[in-house]
């Protein structure tokens, strides 16, 4: 033999199942309001990346000389990105391997501005839920997530409506 004898057919790799950390429609009561666990501190780096990656020239966002002129005295950190990030912090405790899709987004506030530096926290509340009328698997709610500031100031407020799914039924 010369070493190179055909390797043995490895065994298919069956993935693990992931893990859901979000909730089931049944898990979503009206009025809960959920403080989530991931916080983040928004830094420069992270506007300019998002502010060109959108294709967003505003100078607002990016020339730190034209908004010394404005009533902020300092660049703004790109609205987008801050209900980007809220959405993306409510994921892993509401909607983690549980939703089927985002339906829409109803209304979304920016109060008070976000600069670099801030520290932003997050918490959802369940507004309204109903159930499928077309399918008994899954169902809509609204939640409203709220991202607030390392004073406590809110700064975005957005209403957004998901599909989601029902805790699945056991077949035992």
């Amino acid at each position: 033999a010369d070493g190179m004898e055909p390797l043995a057919a490895a065994a298919p790799q069956v993935a693990p199942e992931t893990p859901i950390h979000g909730k089931w429609f049944d898990e979503l009561p009206e009025g809960l309001v959920i403080q989530h666990a991931l916080t983040r501190t928004v830094t420069e780096v992270d506007n300019i990346l998002f502010t060109t990656l959108s294709l967003n020239p505003a100078k607002l966002h990016l020339d730190y000389e034209s908004a010394k002129g404005t009533q902020f005295g300092k660049p703004l950190v790109n609205s987008m990105f801050t209900i980007a990030l809220l959405v993306g912090m409510s994921v892993l405790e509401t909607t983690h391997g549980t939703t089927i899709a985002n339906l829409g987004f109803e209304e979304v506030v920016f109060p008070r501005p976000v600069f670099y530096g801030d520290t932003l926290r997050a918490e959802t509340q369940v507004i309204k839920t109903r159930p499928s009328g077309s399918d008994p698997t899954r169902g809509i709610v609204k939640f409203e997530h709220r991202a607030f500031n390392q004073n406590g100031d809110l700064v975005c407020r957005a209403r957004r409506n998901a599909m989601m799914r029902k805790r699945p039924s056991s077949k035992l």
